[in-house]
């Protein structure tokens, strides 16, 4: 059945359902615990240890003095491993934490949610998690899932039985930090379904990239289905899903540069920052890690080494201006050619890869360029030997593998504040 025909036979005895069982869904913890959520003039504020509190920071867990440093005040994790580490860490950066329970996804039902020993050593283990850290000073919130999906069938009511087990246990055992879960953009289903199914979340979440553009428009279009309180957990450039792509379905990254762009459009433009209703927001990802490319992502470049991204939101939450800006890159090319050119190499040939800067101060930048396969499998990869000097506009020859595989070449501009990295997609044919 799809979402319109659910809609329209489901629709009026949904808000029937709603309109009997009054708020729920938009539990607001009353002002006793360490954390809450209150509400008054219709706006909504979080505050800890009785001072108010806008989330902005990190979906992530390392780099905490450099968050710290450029005006952030929270991270996130989506699970509890090395959760101790995290909550201590945070605590001497003064920063607070968003504690992730990961939880299966709702499709799991044989695999997971009807095996009672499976569910009941979770409930166990999760409960152990919030007695031993209930108290920490670090604890911000408890996030119960992400992306786990909240369906319409009767046939997931085991999963919601399981989760609203969860729920009850958090809420019972540790009173003084509210609960949220994070989905993938506003969907109605996930909503109606939390509403009529789930007993108490204080507020929700939402991973959104593109589509954050819409997400102001869509919670005053429903605000009739759920008006209570947001955060947004997890918000970026496009993703990969969302992007321009090659002839053999590759997503075509941005510069780094470009990536920068795109994070100061989505912060001062689409961020609903006015909304009564938001709580703050996480930018993803606040770390270096592989999704997709080592690059599309990560805010923080190896080692923790400083990148546009991270000077860009630093501008944003600060005001400050970086003393030394990261270079602007102006074109990544190989022979010439752009990645939305579908760039096909023969092997065993030299090919040119050019990189251009938009800057003359150049002293102490350098450049790495490394050629590896574009599944980014750590364990395949071999970076390229050479280091290129640096000069306005630097030209590096390479040979790339014999094998026909899907290649990407990296360049990381490297330099004393800095630390840029691009990426270029190029592929072999076959022969």
């Amino acid at each position: 059945m799809t979402p319109d025909r659910i809609r329209r036979y489901f629709l009026f005895p949904c808000m029937l359902l709603l309109q009997l069982y009054g708020c729920k869904g938009d539990r607001t913890i009353r002002p006793s615990g360490k954390v809450y959520i209150y509400r008054e003039n219709g706006k909504y504020t979080l505050y800890r240890n009785s001072t108010p509190f806008l989330v902005k920071g990190g979906a992530g867990y390392t780099n905490m003095s450099t968050l710290k440093a450029i005006g952030g005040n929270t991270i996130r994790t989506w699970d509890t491993t090395n959760l101790k580490a995290i909550l201590d860490e945070a605590a001497a950066n003064n920063l607070a934490v968003i504690a992730g329970f990961y939880v299966p996804e709702s499709k799991y039902l044989d695999h997971f949610y009807r095996d009672e020993k499976k569910v009941e050593a979770q409930y166990n283990a999760f409960r152990n998690v919030v007695l031993r850290y209930r108290s920490h000073p670090a604890l911000l919130m408890w996030c119960l899932g992400n992306e786990v999906d909240f369906p319409y069938s009767p046939k997931y009511n085991r999963f919601y039985t399981v989760y609203n087990r969860l729920l009850d246990m958090i809420h019972a055992d540790d009173p003084d930090h509210p609960v949220t879960t994070a989905m993938i953009n506003y969907q109605f289903r996930n909503i109606m379904n939390i509403r009529l199914k789930i007993r108490g979340l204080d507020l929700l979440s939402f991973n959104t990239f593109g589509d954050l553009k819409k997400l102001d428009e869509q919670l005053s279009a429903n605000e009739w289905l759920w008006k209570g309180p947001f955060l947004i957990s997890e918000w970026g450039i496009y993703s990969p899903q969302e992007s321009r792509t090659t002839a053999w379905s590759a997503p075509i990254e941005p510069t780094s540069t470009e990536k920068a762009k795109y994070y100061h459009e989505f912060y001062t433009k689409y961020l609903p920052v006015n909304n009564p209703r938001f709580l703050g927001a996480l930018t993803f990802y606040w770390g270096y890690k592989t999704e997709v490319t080592p690059t599309w992502y990560s805010i923080v470049g190896q080692q923790g080494a400083r990148t546009a991204m991270m000077q860009e939101m630093e501008s944003c939450w600060t005001d400050r201006q970086p003393q030394h800006p990261a270079p602007a890159v102006e074109r990544l090319l190989i022979n010439g050619k752009k990645p939305i050119d579908n760039i096909f190499l023969s092997p065993d040939t030299v090919q040119t890869a050019e990189l251009k800067l938009a800057t003359t101060d150049t002293a102490r930048l350098r450049i790495l360029w490394e050629v590896t396969d574009e599944d980014f499998d750590p364990d395949t990869s071999r970076p390229c030997t050479s280091t290129m000097r640096v000069s306005l506009l630097r030209t590096a020859h390479g040979s790339p593998s014999a094998r026909p595989k899907k290649k990407a070449l990296i360049a990381s501009i490297h330099g004393s504040m800095t630390d840029m990295e691009i990426l270029q997609r190029l592929i072999p044919p076959f022969t």
